[in-house]
């Protein structure tokens, strides 16, 4: 059941019992989303088409996000008389980095179209169509499969705490994290291959 159907089709007569059945659904949708976040794995989102409402509060939570040109972007939740409540307003101000603009595309629930998704920076490359855009997010998922798990999961970590603190905060996180990390034999693998002239896909890195 959906969250308009948890508050309409409530049996609840009490308003406080009501709000508070309703809040625990809109926790766990957003718990929903925020898994995708919290997966230790990069996350690359390939957009085409429409891309609307709900799929905004995905897309902000993955970590690489592609698009094809046909693909639009639009915050909806206001058309239907309602704020987004599972991670756009959260996640799109620091995705974009303008507040400007992600308060106009919030308060207008205007379409953004690919181009300006590309020039804002929601997505990182913008494709001709859906069959390039998918080779592009196969290759590149290749890419980073090939790097060290513990470097590519832990710069992932990192950098969510950081986003979420101050820099001395996560300067100190990342020493914290290091101080172990950094006696892992991937290391040593990577500076063997690099003396060898090795690609990094040449290098078979333990599984975590």
């Amino acid at each position: 059941m959906d969250m308009a159907g948890d508050m309409l089709q409530s049996e609840e007569t009490d308003v406080a019992r009501k709000a508070w059945k309703l809040r625990n659904t809109i926790l766990r949708f957003q718990e929903s989303f925020s898994a995708i976040e919290k997966c230790p794995k990069p996350v690359i989102a390939a957009i085409h088409s429409a891309c609307i409402g709900g799929g905004i509060d995905l897309i902000t939570a993955c970590d690489i996000r592609l698009c094809s040109q046909d693909a639009w972007f639009q915050v909806k939740e206001v058309d239907i008389g309602i704020a987004a409540d599972v991670g756009t307003l959260q996640r799109l101000p620091k995705v974009i980095g303008n507040a400007s603009l992600v308060n106009e595309l919030v308060y207008t629930a205007r379409k953004m179209m690919a181009d300006e998704a590309m020039s804002c920076g929601l997505v990182s490359r913008v494709f001709q169509d859906k069959e390039a855009m998918l080779e592009g997010a196969f290759h590149l998922a290749s890419e980073i499969a090939s790097k060290s798990p513990l470097a590519v999961q832990g710069s992932k970590l990192n950098m969510i705490y950081s986003r979420d603190h101050s820099v001395k905060e996560g300067l100190d996180y990342i020493a914290t994290w290091n101080m172990s990390m950094l006696q892992t034999e991937d290391i040593v693998k990577s500076a063997q291959a690099a003396l060898e002239r090795k690609s990094p896909k040449d290098i078979t890195y333990s599984k975590l």
